[in-house]
């Protein structure tokens, strides 16, 4: 089955009537689209224009980070340059803490989060690697993402594609779905291809759509700027990383691998892209500010 066909079969089994998925989810979906109706709607802060540099928005995704807690991780993204993250579930909130960063998290240690970000001038702009499990996963997750006054949240949860989208427009926050390494070999594993994700957002809401993932497109064996034209217009955010070589091999500083990562910011430049890049490097994970530095001075060098 090639693959503008395994998109179309992603569609119909997310989009049509399966049993289970459409089934068992269009009642609590019909239910909160009704109250909806009946809420004002909840809105999310955009990313602050004062926040450009060069044109773009440079963050970093808190992993690159994850040998170190979150308070850690906003104090390395401000040393290397980024002026905004985006947080991920799991890591510890800060040293000598037991509190992990999480959308089910205390309001206090959520306040303590935002305000060390405020602190040092770091905004917070997305969360994700998330999953959902079910439409009151997806309401929790946006529901946390709109305290926050979050612009994305990132997720690989294509099976919940109708609370996304419901939930995107109720808090008019944005859904990227995000891919790691795939193959052909793995059917059970659908989100890595470019083409799988654009059957599953391009008949929905503009505020759905995919996190570029340069580096898991090396990973895949696929060309990162032909993944981005596949996805033209639906590009929501971006992790920011360069490989050695393509499938299994080391992450490197951007210009120095095989992800052409100047041909995607000219191509990104022509899709108008404006949501925000994370850099992701996951490697020297003990000493990685130098090389996420590199990162952020790459992309300013390539100026919108």
């Amino acid at each position: 089955m090639g693959f503008r066909a395994v998109a179309w079969k992603g569609r119909q089994q997310i989009c049509g009537k399966p049993p289970g998925l459409y089934n068992s989810g269009m009642k609590f979906i019909t239910q909160i689209s009704a109250l909806a109706l009946l809420l004002p709607t909840l809105h999310a802060a955009p990313i602050p224009e004062n926040l450009r540099q060069e044109g773009w928005f440079i963050g970093v995704q808190a992993y690159t980070f994850k040998e170190f807690s979150a308070f850690e991780a906003i104090a390395k993204a401000k040393e290397a340059g980024a002026n905004m993250i985006e947080f991920y579930p799991g890591q510890r909130l800060k040293p000598g803490s037991t509190n992990k960063v999480h959308h089910t998290m205390s309001e206090d240690s959520m306040n303590e989060l935002l305000a060390e970000c405020k602190r040092l001038g770091v905004h917070a702009v997305n969360y994700g690697v998330v999953g959902a499990q079910n439409p009151e996963d997806v309401q929790a997750i946006m529901t946390f993402a709109k305290k926050m006054s979050l612009y994305s949240v990132c997720s690989e949860s294509t099976e919940q594609i109708a609370a996304w989208e419901v939930a995107a427009k109720e808090f008019d926050i944005k859904v990227a779905f995000h891919q790691h390494g795939g193959s052909m070999s793995n059917p059970k594993y659908k989100v890595w291809h470019p083409l799988y994700i654009l059957g599953v957002v391009e008949s929905r809401d503009s505020r759905v759509g995919a996190c570029a993932d340069l580096g898991h497109w090396c990973t895949s064996n696929l060309k990162p700027v032909e993944c981005l034209r596949i996805l033209n217009g639906r590009i929501i955010s971006v992790h920011f990383k360069d490989k050695q070589d393509f499938g299994k091999a080391p992450v490197v500083v951007a210009g120095e691998g095989v992800g052409d990562l100047a041909g995607c910011l000219e191509e990104l430049k022509k899709q108008k892209f404006d949501g925000h890049i994370s850099i992701e490097h996951e490697n020297d994970w003990m000493n990685s500010v130098p090389q996420v530095r590199s990162n952020v001075n790459f992309i300013k060098l390539h100026a919108k």
